[in-house]
């Protein structure tokens, strides 16, 4: 199974340290962000991961090169200026990917989710990684009925985690090159019945601010400091 880190967004909430830096290569505990989906990727098994990017996109390539420190192979895909939303770069991505489903993960996101889970789900044609509304999105996403995914109601509602296993062909009719959002696909397949999800219960952090990122970044040093 392949992985796909989405690394094209600007970052306009983590302004100013976006202007000169791109949001996954940004520090936290000592390492950029996307290096801690990496070390997780490379211990679960994993050994290709696509990455897209669009803003500062060399110095994610610089940085991270072929991904031979970590024992990963890393295949880029650049996309235009103001790049073109989660949707369009997965399906921009595809001939990366190959015809088998895959793991997408958030370049801006901490969790501890255990990415050796992904192989259980490639008979799913979507599947969402879900967490507890963070206090900044307490509305939630979604609900969960069983594992599947609905709308969300006036009952318990989740947050989608920027974790998903998908197959290609949930992406087949977006061409190369569209500017697409996930959500109308997503409210496709709710509609249909066929998108289903999990509740993870554990760490997850939505790195989407400069005061979040310093949080984790301290939570992270202290977490060393106790294991040392």
């Amino acid at each position: 199974m392949k992985a796909m880190i989405l690394a094209a967004g600007r970052g306009e909430r983590m302004r100013p340290l976006t202007d000169h830096t791109p949001k996954p290569l940004l520090m936290a505990g000592g390492k950029p962000l996307i290096a801690w989906h990496l070390e997780r990727l490379a211990a679960a098994g994993f050994r290709d991961v696509v990455i897209n990017h669009a803003h500062l996109g060399a110095q994610i390539e610089a940085t991270l090169g072929n991904g031979s420190p970590w024992g990963l192979h890393i295949a880029y895909s650049p996309e235009p200026p103001g790049a073109l939303e989660t949707a369009g770069g997965i399906a921009t991505a595809l001939p990366l990917l190959g015809d088998q489903p895959f793991l997408v993960v958030n370049g801006d996101i901490y969790c501890d989710w255990d990415f050796n889970r992904a192989r259980q789900l490639e008979g799913k044609i979507a599947h969402l990684v879900m967490v507890e509304n963070p206090a900044h999105h307490a509305g939630g996403d979604f609900s969960l009925d069983g594992e599947r995914v609905t709308y969300a109601s006036s009952g318990q509602t989740l947050t989608y985690a920027g974790i998903g296993v998908f197959s290609p062909s949930f992406f087949a009719g977006i061409a190369p090159g569209t500017v697409m959002k996930l959500r109308p696909l997503l409210d496709a397949a709710i509609a249909a019945g066929t998108l289903t999800g999990e509740r993870h219960a554990c760490r997850w952090v939505d790195v989407g601010t400069p005061q979040r990122l310093a949080e984790l970044d301290q939570q992270l040093r202290d977490q060393e400091l106790r294991n040392s």
